[in-house]
């Protein structure tokens, strides 16, 4: 992006902002884990827990800080596969995260209706619908400043986040009877038909290291950052994860828990402050998943942004104002999300996972293909694995994916249709790409 003449370069987000924009891009907290254990049960769910980070986000955020700090770019991850195969996978690979985008923000406004259904039961259909508006569009009015006013949000509700669950930690530590992965009293069975959606619950809770790698170009000193930036964050979710759920655990019933609970599980486990902490969760959940979509938003939007410039998409798009805002993606983005943001929760989740991973191979793919067509290229963080190495860690993530959706296919209810719609979409990519090739813009002199 070409600033005009006389212009100030406009603020770039810095090491805490982008700590907890890829906070909110991945977690937002421990909402949606009480789900987790209703579906599965403590053992099975703190068995993923642990797992999955193991195989999947500490592998994939080690190959993504790689290649962050080799092309911190805009466009980041559209950008890598470009480079390494070409267009047409570059395309591919922002086919699938545009799919994948178009299911994952319609899930936040959900949370925000669930939770605020606690408050008042029985929201009418007209009301519904004015919150899931102002769910996308608050969000919307903020990316339309830029990054760094979206990682000040992202700070402040982080902030608030973490503090919440820390305290309701705490004050669950006296009143802990049992161990977390036990039950008082007769001993639950497995559920092992809710197994597969739980599961891909539990991968979506770890999913998205990636994603905020679009707007490197505006992160201040990008290929130093974004590494350091994963360092702190991994960690940082790991820790809103399992404090409290396992102080819940050992406080509490599981069997009593439901979707959505976790105010009324700060009302059993916290003594005397649940009642407070229990409100202040009701509020936090909704700011979260509204904090989540402010923070994807900004990382989704670059996307359409880059391939306009490459003329695969109308110029408009690629337009951006004196800040470096691409103000019209950002408005057909959150156009797009508001006319798909009442589909079922629970399709969507499925389908989200199998997108996302298609992405996420061909990203993995570009790091080793550059390692070896392009040795020279390297930044500041590089992992000490040759190419046999990198293989080895990259499939650790797919393993796990096709575990997760094994069991998913064979089990949920609706997760066959949604996984064999979210395979079609995904192989049209390259049909989409050759037809928008044909009609390609020729390039400016």
């Amino acid at each position: 992006m070409t600033l005009r003449h006389g212009a100030h370069a406009p603020p770039r987000l810095r090491l805490l902002g982008l700590v907890f924009v890829l906070y909110f891009t991945v977690s937002g907290g421990a909402f949606t884990l009480e789900t987790l254990v209703v579906n599965v049960g403590p053992v099975v769910a703190l068995s993923a827990l642990v797992v999955i980070p193991l195989l999947w986000a500490i592998p994939e955020a080690l190959l993504i800080g790689e290649l962050a700090s080799m092309l911190p770019v805009e466009g980041g991850y559209y950008r890598w596969v470009q480079r390494a195969f070409g267009d047409r996978w570059g395309f591919v690979n922002a086919w699938c995260t545009w799919l994948y985008s178009l299911v994952e923000m319609s899930l936040y406004p959900a949370i925000v209706i669930q939770y605020l259904g606690a408050v008042v039961p029985d929201l009418a259909r007209g009301w519904t619908v004015l919150v899931t508006l102002l769910v996308i569009w608050i969000p919307t009015i903020v990316n339309l400043r830029g990054a760094v006013p979206v990682g000040r949000a992202s700070i402040v509700i982080g902030m608030m986040v973490l503090a919440c669950f820390a305290l309701l930690t705490l004050f669950a530590l006296p009143n802990m009877t049992h161990l977390p992965w036990t039950t008082p009293g007769p001993v639950e069975p497995v559920r092992w038909s809710a197994l597969g959606a739980g599961l891909s619950l539990a991968l979506w809770n770890w999913i998205g290291w990636d994603n905020a790698s679009t707007i490197c170009g505006e992160i201040d000193d990008a290929g130093r950052t974004y590494p350091k930036a994963l360092l702190i964050a991994v960690p940082l979710v790991a820790i809103g994860y399992f404090a409290p759920l396992l102080a819940a655990l050992s406080a509490s019933d599981w069997r009593t828990w439901r979707e959505g609970g976790w105010p009324d599980i700060a009302r059993q486990v916290a003594g005397s402050a649940g009642p407070a902490l229990g409100v202040a969760l009701i509020v936090l959940a909704m700011l979260s998943a509204a904090a989540m979509f402010n923070s994807l938003l900004l990382a989704y939007s670059r996307i359409p942004l880059t391939v306009a410039q490459d003329r695969l998409l109308p110029a408009w798009l690629a337009v951006v104002d004196a800040r470096g805002v691409p103000v019209r993606a950002i408005l057909v983005a959150s156009t797009l999300y508001s006319m798909l943001a009442l589909l079922p929760f629970g399709e969507l989740v499925s389908a989200d996972v199998l997108l996302y991973a298609c992405a996420l191979g061909l990203e993995f793919a570009a790091l080793i293909q550059l390692r070896r067509r392009e040795p020279a290229l390297r930044g500041t963080f590089r992992l000490p694995l040759g190419r046999a190495g990198l293989v080895a860690l990259a499939l650790c993530p797919m393993i796990v994916l096709v575990g997760v959706t094994g069991i998913e296919i064979s089990e949920s209810e609706h997760g066959g249709r949604a996984l064999f719609v979210a395979l079609l979409l995904a192989a049209a990519g390259p049909l989409v790409f050759s037809w928008l090739d044909r009609r390609r813009a020729p390039a400016a002199d």
